[in-house]
């Protein structure tokens, strides 16, 4: 009887030297990241004392969002995708330091915040495609799902620590301190990528241009298992998401300290999911895992939402965070094994769009519905049964993303590889 593999696979971390570099770098700075993603909402909440203001938050983040994804793919299949990270990386940094300087004012502007939100979201539709379009790059292509689980992994360290770290110093120590010292992971990330060696694009890569984009927009819409990806998990976060009310739902359960712990609660279901994710390698049926799992994690929101204990809550959430990491190994799965590579930036770009637009609705929808009769936690459980339905109703619409396997994506892309390459061939000679 052939023995299942439960434990996380390490594989990628010992062949490929340039893949330990990006997964520490990247740990290291989403550690930072986080720790930040925390504080902004924390310090909007305090200057306003409205859940709609933070919410905002969300569109200041979507807008820019919603261009720059599709620039910064379009570049990612042009350029050389390390250059893109690493100046990526030292924008971010530099927008940090403004809001280390905001905080050391007297007076930190409000508006400024937003500003800062809406830059850093400009920067990170340019960056986010060209790493996830270099990763698959830098390993095997058996070696993909043990890489999406690490990639996983890495982001939940950084989910768990960054936040809980976060509510430990915002309720110890002046904001500035807690800016600068996302910024110091910075330079830990910039030394690791500069280490890496150069990942160019394709041969006789497409020129960005509007054509380019919409080229990738096609290929995206004539793939059902792509479609299912991307519209499952937006469901389920504009629905479930309600990280908009955390400085809201701390106040109710503890204060500040407590706020941490429900950001980073999350994170430990995530955690635990990837360490055991060494069976999601011999699962194929990654459309049915994805649904499968958007519908647990809107049960498990729905158990945020109806609990009025500390203890309770911080176990949903991480109920809920172990689903949702489920469905993002798969859903990464899905992208990595079947998206040609001259494609893998543009189509980044649109994941990107997936997995941001639908928590960033989805912060403005909770902080909305949370002024109205039902509340802080009446938001939390209804969104969480909105996304249970809507997973429900996906799974019927979409009978092809249901059916998918996984092998047959992998022969899709190879054969569409192998066509690019003899189609580059060929205009080579003429």
């Amino acid at each position: 009887m052939r023995r299942v593999r439960l434990g996380l696979d390490l594989t990628p971390l010992h062949t490929s030297r340039d893949y330990r570099f990006v997964f520490a770098g990247g740990s290291i700075s989403g550690f930072g990241s986080f720790i930040t993603y925390v504080t902004i909402p924390f310090q909007v909440a305090h200057l306003t004392n409205d859940p709609l203001m933070v919410g905002l938050l969300g569109v200041c983040e979507l807008v820019p969002l919603l261009v720059m994804a599709f620039v910064g793919g379009a570049l990612a299949d042009y350029l050389d995708r390390r250059l893109l990270v690493r100046g990526g990386e030292f924008a971010l940094a530099a927008l940090t330091a403004v809001l280390l300087v905001n905080a050391l004012s007297s007076t930190p502007h409000l508006w400024l915040l937003y500003v800062v939100a809406a830059l850093t979201a400009t920067v990170d539709g340019l960056q986010r495609p060209a790493l996830e379009a270099m990763v698959p790059r830098l390993v095997r292509p058996e070696e993909l799902p043990a890489t999406m689980a690490l990639q996983s992994l890495g982001m939940q360290i950084a989910q768990l620590g960054g936040p809980a770290l976060a509510g430990i110093l915002i309720a110890s120590v002046d904001l500035a301190w807690v800016y600068a010292f996302d910024l110091l992971t910075f330079a830990v990330s910039l030394t690791c990528l500069t280490l890496v060696r150069a990942v160019p694009p394709p041969p006789d890569a497409d020129r960005p241009s509007l054509r380019a984009v919409v080229t990738g927009l096609r290929y995206a819409r004539s793939r059902p298992e792509l479609l299912g990806t991307y519209l499952v998990d937006i469901n389920a976060m504009f629905f479930g998401m309600p990280q908009a009310l955390y400085p809201f739902l701390a106040t109710q359960l503890g204060g500040p300290r407590v706020l941490g712990l429900l950001y980073a609660a999350p994170a430990v279901g995530s955690l635990l999911a990837t360490l055991g994710s060494g069976w999601t390698g011999r699962v194929h049926r990654h459309g049915l895992m994805v649904i499968i799992a958007a519908a647990l994690w809107g049960a498990g929101i729905i158990g945020v939402g109806l609990s009025n204990t500390l203890w309770l809550t911080l176990l949903c959430l991480a109920f809920a965070g172990a689903a949702d990491m489920v469905s993002g190994i798969f859903r990464s799965i899905i992208w990595s094994q079947t998206i040609p590579d001259h494609l893998r930036g543009r189509l980044a770009g649109i994941e990107m769009l997936s997995y941001t637009t639908g928590p960033l609705l989805g912060q403005l929808r909770s902080g909305a519905m949370a002024r109205t009769r039902l509340g802080v936690t009446g938001s939390i459980w209804v969104g969480g049964v909105l996304c249970v339905a809507g997973t429900a109703a996906l799974a019927l619409a979409l009978p092809r993303f249901l059916r998918y396997d996984g092998k047959d994506g992998m022969a899709f892309k190879k054969a569409a590889d192998e066509a690019w390459s003899a189609a580059a061939a060929n205009r080579a000679t003429v």
